[in-house]
């Protein structure tokens, strides 16, 4: 009896003792959604910089390593691949056009002869079928190329970067334009899911869901989910005060639309002369007193948005390093192409291989640093 009293007198004391605290792990902040958009454009201009299919499947590759390595499982994350297929079928479509269209670079291998059809007097320049010519489609390849590579290097921004968050980092003055963007970039994500599910459902009910009666009999439950999201975004909107403004001088308001519309001329004027071969000298110039004015303009413009930022991202030193990295591959492929020109634009006439530059290639894998150094982000 007393060792049973004994062990009941120290059950009490044992439930009563308090647990050592856990220690909680401490949640890795996510890098800034801008220095994303910074990284992946200038792979855009660095791919924009060279015609060689080597250098241009190294940045695709560079850039899908990237995204499987940092993207998080999101509607937006799933925007790289609809961007692939979209670069993909620009690249058909280009090939499509030379072989239909024909193409003014000169070739002597002959790969087929179609029919031609005869134009009117006033269609010179233009021709329908004809020869086609192995130079021609190589031409037409390389150019396509280029084009589906930036298209790619878009979708990685879209899937690396969260619309919400990026919308959160805009300036004063652009954020109702930002709200837009972010509302459509959204829109067809949602969209898609919507789809996905009651096709699923479908499918569960052993209901018909391919084919166009099984189109029509998606598409209005989807139409109609996305009207009644549209109807409570707009309430939530209204709600939390969107659209209202402080009272601005008249001046600053002159003042603030003179150097916002300055400055986007500069940056307009600027991006051609970095992205063309003459405009090399006063691309630079113009690009830097273009953003200066832009953001002078935005930050006079912001004095009109009453609104507070909520646990704003921070641009930390991994934002610096992903966009650093983007940005020393940009300027290392255009220094690339003006000592090097031939290596980075080979040439279709006479027609031949290819070759890999090496230092250009190494300047190229830069890109890989934010793989390297950032880890897979958890959801925000």
């Amino acid at each position: 009896m007393p060792d049973r009293h004994r062990a009941g007198a120290a059950a009490p004391r044992e439930r009563g003792r308090a647990e050592p605290p856990v220690p909680r792990r401490r949640r890795r902040s996510s890098v800034h959604p801008g220095a994303w958009w910074v990284w992946s454009l200038s792979l855009g201009v660095a791919a924009s910089r060279t015609s060689n299919p080597l250098l241009l499947a190294l940045l695709v590759a560079v850039t899908a390593y990237v995204v499987a390595g940092c993207r998080v499982p999101s509607p937006w994350s799933r925007s790289y691949g609809a961007f692939a297929r979209l670069a993909l079928a620009v690249l058909l479509v280009r090939l499509a056009f030379t072989v239909v269209l024909g193409s003014p670079v000169p070739g002597a291998h002959t790969l087929v002869t179609l029919p031609e059809v005869p134009l009117p007097h006033w269609a010179q320049g233009i021709r329908l079928g004809g020869r086609v010519s192995a130079e021609a489609l190589v031409f037409s390849l390389y150019d396509g190329l280029r084009v589906a590579t930036l298209l790619i290097c878009v979708g990685a921004a879209n899937a690396l970067a969260q619309p919400a968050r990026l919308l959160k980092s805009l300036p004063g003055a652009l954020y109702e334009m930002g709200v837009a963007v972010v509302v459509a970039l959204t829109f067809a994500p949602h969209l898609v899911a919507d789809a996905q599910r009651l096709r699923a459902a479908r499918r569960l009910r052993g209901r018909p869901d391919a084919g166009v009666r099984g189109l029509l009999q998606v598409g209005l439950p989807v139409l109609e989910g996305a009207l009644e999201r549209s109807v409570a975004l707009a309430a939530a909107m209204d709600a939390r005060g969107y659209g209202r403004t402080a009272d601005v001088p008249a001046p600053v308001r002159r003042t603030t639309a003179a150097l916002t519309l300055g400055g986007l001329l500069g940056v307009c004027t600027g991006t051609y002369g970095l992205l063309g071969e003459a405009g090399a000298g006063y691309g630079p110039p113009v690009l830097l007193a273009g953003v200066g004015a832009a953001l002078a303009g935005l930050r006079l413009g912001g004095r009109r948005s009453l609104r507070t930022r909520y646990r704003p991202d921070p641009w930390d030193a991994r934002a610096w390093l992903v966009s650093g990295a983007g940005v020393a591959v940009a300027g290392l492929l255009a220094l690339a192409a003006a000592r090097d020109p031939d290596a980075l634009h080979p040439g279709v006439v006479p027609l031949v291989a290819p070759t890999l530059p090496l230092w250009p290639a190494a300047a190229v894998l830069l890109g890989l640093l934010p793989a390297l150094t950032v880890s897979k982000e958890g959801p925000s």
